[in-house]
């Protein structure tokens, strides 16, 4: 009796460790106390962390949490009626929303912005700030790979802010804040290329760009 109690100690003990695993990879970021409002819904492919953990399809995010994806990896977090955010590969961002708005400050990489009409949508880097036009649907790219920011519109309406210069960017069109870092190699997509190409096949892309 005492044998099988000792032998199946290590299977019951894996078993918990693996309960743990997966429950601490599903619930990855607890609401801070008193928080409320929306959560964000997350699908990866590849290697992606929350908050420093690791990341499976199905976790819920909470807003003021961090995005992280490895080189070859990407994620998605759906934000119901906000729309959504797709976190390139080697790309960060800090993600907070609200019932009427989602921000973002993205430290490195690209992500791509889906935003209602009616919801407020801006997505802020160290040169400037991306604000999307809350009477259209928007979608659009901001991109520090280089150093500077690059934000393309391909739906929707944006404007560029940094400093006292408002660019105004429609749909089709990209502009540029800061400078670029010399040498940098990097993907970017021109946007004749990107007239015409529609959300789908412009995520697969720029997933294999990535």
């Amino acid at each position: 009796m005492t044998s099988r109690t000792w032998s199946r100690t290590p299977i019951a003990l894996a078993l918990a460790i693996t309960m743990l695993c997966s429950y601490s990879m599903v619930a990855l970021a607890a609401p801070q106390q008193g928080q409320t409002g929306p959560t964000g819904d997350l699908s990866v492919v590849g290697e992606v962390s929350v908050n420093g953990t690791s990341a499976i399809s199905g976790a819920t995010v909470f807003s003021d949490s961090t995005v992280t994806t490895a080189k070859g990896s990407s994620a998605v977090v759906s934000l119901g009626k906000l729309g959504r955010v797709e976190v390139l590969p080697e790309s960060s961002i800090k993600l907070s929303f609200t019932e009427t708005g989602v921000t973002g400050m993205l430290d490195a990489g690209r992500v791509r912005v889906s935003s209602s009409s009616g919801i407020a949508a801006t997505i802020s880097t160290k040169d400037g700030a991306a604000v999307a036009d809350m009477n259209l649907p928007n979608v659009f790219m901001v991109d520090v790979e280089c150093g500077n920011t690059v934000v393309s519109t391909q739906s929707g309406k944006v404007e560029l802010r940094a400093g006292n210069s408002v660019k105004q960017i429609a749909a089709g069109s990209q502009d540029t804040a800061g400078q670029a870092t010399p040498g940098t190699r990097c993907t970017r997509f021109q946007q004749p290329e990107m007239k015409g190409i529609g959300g789908g096949a412009l995520a697969a892309l720029l997933l294999a760009a990535g």
